[in-house]
This record gives structure tokens, C-alpha cells and sequence, in this order.
């Protein structure tokens, strides 16, 4: 084991901690080292479609929301690139999924921080520093880091209903939609195919499926336990939510009302973009000009159980505002059901040096630190229950690199802004009532 200690270790290399990489690079003060297992960036390969978008802005790239003249803007991406003409005269400021993928692979490639091809398989704290053990190669090649500070970014990992787990685990076309274009085309060879989800996710499988549906020849069906095929909100004033203040707003809540208004707000960051929507209905309505469209879409339907049968599986389904149960038959699945934050296996032996809630989740401070001491270990993309829906938003992204690093460092090398909404959340300090104006009930009868 090296006896160099890194100021910092950053384990995953999704875009939040890519972004930390970039944003701490031209810091001197600050020695990182960020690991990932993947041989490369690649963001959601599963779902890499064609014209797929970002449901965000460009601005919310890696760095420009902390420091606009970064070397490692998505404008100088594309500058580098040859492609900033291109890119404003299409006038439109939601990039391509795909053009994303190659922008974060760019921004890596110019990182020396950044190290590819490394498991992380274990973290452990010698009584000074952490040792994080990594594997490489086919597992036959072992190294040993220490660093006086972790920076988590392991993100999130497919949700598989449990009704339907032993149907994913099997063989057969039960998928998650993170594979999705690994296998899409063992999905079309079938002769029926049903999506499952509510998302966005879901809608643009369900789209991509339809598309191919006439040169295929197959049954196609969407179910979704939500009322509708709801769209996201993007309104100005919703978008607020994801300022800094409604986040502070939502970390003063009790755990159990923070749970409960993150169901509630599921269209602000579950739904579908109105583009997508529209998109589908066109196409159905231009299906059916000749025919109807061999296709069906059910709200409010849950699924309670799959089974495996000789042809595909058997649905159990449960309508929930009809309560009444009722059955179909696929012969391929698709689970768009989203990810869940999890505590990786490799922090067990540091385990008594989180601060965990009572249901095991990462206790996330106001800085995103979450360890007891609160000054060592730092959560990207896992805090969702205690900071709200902006957990998994890539415009907030760089502002949380920003309190990140400004914790670490003592000071704030790039700008934290702590008021960004018009709105405010609470009950306003001048308009609460004062203790001396409040009277006993007997003397205000």
C-alpha cells in the first residue's frame, strides 16, 4: 500500500462525482483521487436512444452552474468539437442524451484524477485514515488507497418489484429498462410485449416500441399504477423547488411528512416530458388512420404478481381505483420502475462511522456529509429522503459539489448561493406571531 493519503477519494463516477472531479481540478489545495469499476464513462447505456434528450437544460452540465468559465463547460465541449455552431442553430437547449454520454466522456478524458477499471471491494479506517481497497484486471490485481476523506457516488441501482423479481433473476425477456437496448432486439422477436412504469423511462421505451411495432408484428401494451400517463411539471414557479432554500425547507421536516410529500411530488420529477407524451399520441393517432393501432394502455393498474408460463407470463393485476383484480397474458416484460439508493456492501466494515436514520438510509447533513464526525465522508445522488427530489436533478449537480468542496476546503471556492426562488417556504420570520402578543384563553374570552 502507497503511503500517500489523498485529501479526498471519490468512489463511482457517475455525473455527480465527474462533476466534483472537474470542479476540484484546478484547486491546488485539494488531492483527489476519484475510482470507478466500469472501464469507461457511460451513462445509462440501456437507454441510449436515438433521440432521446435531457429533461434539462445544457446549463446544467457539469461545472457552469459553479463556475461559468470552466474549461470543462458543455459549451467548450462543443466548441472543441466543432459543433457550437450546429448546436445554436438548432435553437433548442435540451441536449441528446447521447451528445450527454460524449460530453462526460470528454470532460473525463482530460481528468488526471480520474481512474478507470478500479472495484472498489472494501473501505476500511486504520485509526487515522481510510484504506480503500480496489481490483482490477480480472480481479488479480489488488490496491490499497488512503485518504482522509470519501466523497460516495455509487448512485442508484435498478428497482425491481418484488412480485416480479424471480421473473427478472430467470431466463427469459423480463428485463429492467437499464437493459433495454442490450436486448431490445430479443424483445421485438416476440409476439406480445408489455411495459411497465410511469416515467419518463417507460414512455420512451413504450414510444421506441411502437415505432417498431409494424415491422415486428407484435402486441404491445403499457400499464402504469399511476391515474394517468401523467406529464412532468415544468412550470417557472414549480421549478423553484429545486432551489437551495426550498431544499433547507424540506430537511426541517419530520422524517415521516419528508416521505410522504416525496410521493406527492412524484410529477415533478416521475413524470413524462410533454414532448414525449405528445409524441405518442401522434403516432398513435397517425396509426390509426388506417387501422386501429393493435396496442393498450391501462392507468391505474398494479401489478401484484408475474409468473413464468410456457409462453411468457401470466400478469396478476389490480385495478385500484375500481378495486378489482383481472389478468393478462405477455410473452415478453419490461420493468420501467426506476432506481432506489442503497449503502454499497464495500462500507460494512466502516458502518459504525455513518449516520444512518432509523430506516438505514444515509442521515445526510445540510452538506451532504454523512458520517458521525461530519467532516469526513460526503453522499452524491443519496439523499433524496432528507434533501428532497433535487437528490437525482443534474442542474443541482454542481451546487452540490460547491457546499461539498467548500466543506472540505473551509472556504468557498466557487459561490454558494443561498437564496435563488422568489417564493418562500415556511412561515416567514416577520409575519410569525410573537410569544408577548400571544394571551392565556382566559384573558382573550
Amino acid at each position: 500500500m502507497s503511503t500517500h493519503c489523498h485529501d479526498l477519494i471519490g468512489i463511482g463516477l457517475g455525473p455527480f462525482n465527474l462533476g466534483l472531479a472537474a470542479l476540484a481540478d484546478p484547486i491546488d489545495e485539494v488531492d483527489c483521487l476519484f475510482l470507478e469499476g466500469r472501464d469507461r464513462f457511460d451513462w445509462h447505456p440501456g437507454m441510449m436512444l436515438d433521440e432521446a434528450t435531457l429533461q434539462v437544460p445544457f446549463l446544467a452540465d457539469l461545472v457552469t452552474m459553479a463556475d461559468p468559465t470552466s474549461r470543462f463547460s458543455f459549451l467548450n465541449f462543443l466548441k472543441q468539437t466543432g459543433r457550437i455552431y450546429p448546436f445554436y442553430i438548432r435553437e433548442n437547449f435540451l441536449p441528446h442524451r447521447r451528445e450527454y454520454n460524449q460530453y462526460c466522456q470528454w470532460v473525463a478524458s482530460l481528468l488526471g484524477s480520474v481512474r478507470f477499471g478500479q472495484q472498489v471491494t472494501s473501505v476500511e479506517h486504520d485509526g487515522e485514515t481510510y484504506v480503500v481497497t480496489t481490483t482490477s484486471g480480472q480481479g488479480d490485481r489488488t490496491q490499497r488507497h488512503r485518504t482522509r476523506r470519501l466523497v460516495l457516488g455509487t448512485g442508484t441501482s435498478p428497482r425491481v418489484p418484488e412480485c416480479a423479481a424471480e421473473a427478472v433473476a430467470a431466463d427469459g425477456p423480463a428485463l429492467h429498462s437499464s437493459e433495454y437496448l442490450a436486448r431490445r432486439d430479443e424483445l421485438v422477436s416476440r409476439s406480445s410485449i408489455t411495459v411497465v412504469g410511469s416515467g419518463q423511462s417507460a414512455a420512451e421505451v413504450y414510444l421506441d416500441l411502437l415505432a417498431a411495432q409494424p415491422d415486428h408484428d407484435y402486441q404491445l401494451a403499457w400499464l402504469t399504477r399511476s391515474p394517468r400517463f401523467f406529464s412532468m411539471e415544468y412550470t417557472k414557479l414549480t421549478l423553484e423547488l429545486t432551489s437551495p432554500e426550498y431544499s433547507a425547507y424540506f430537511q426541517s421536516l419530520p422524517a415521516e411528512k419528508r416521505d410522504r410529500l416525496l410521493k406527492s411530488q412524484q410529477s415533478l420529477y416521475k413524470g413524462i416530458s410533454g414532448d414525449t407524451i405528445d409524441a405518442i399520441h401522434e403516432a398513435l393517432y397517425t396509426r390509426s388512420i388506417d387501422a386501429p393501432a393493435e396496442t393498450t394502455l391501462l392507468s391505474n393498474t398494479e401489478v401484484r404478481g408475474v409468473t413464468r408460463t410456457e409462453d411468457g407470463y401470466h400478469l396478476a393485476l389490480h385495478h385500484v381505483e375500481q378495486e378489482e383484480d383481472y389478468e393478462m397474458a405477455t410473452e415478453a416484460l419490461v420493468l420501467a420502475t426506476g432506481y432506489r439508493a442503497g449503502i454499497p456492501d464495500f462500507l460494512e466494515p466502516v458502518r459504525d462511522r455513518l449516520r444512518l436514520d432509523e430506516q438505514g438510509r444515509y442521515a445526510a447533513s445540510p452538506t451532504f456529509s454523512v458520517d458521525t464526525a461530519d467532516r469526513e465522508i460526503w453522499v452524491q445522488n443519496g439523499e433524496e429522503h432528507t434533501h428532497g427530489f433535487v437528490a437525482p436533478d443534474l442542474g443541482m449537480g454542481a451546487y452540490r459539489s460547491s457546499v461539498i468542496l467548500a466543506a472540505i476546503l473551509g472556504r468557498e471556492p466557487y459561490p454558494v448561493e443561498k437564496r435563488v426562488a422568489f417564493q418562500e417556504f415556511g412561515v416567514p420570520d416577520r409575519f410569525k406571531i410573537q410569544p408577548s402578543k400571544l394571551q392565556p384563553m382566559e384573558e382573550s374570552r
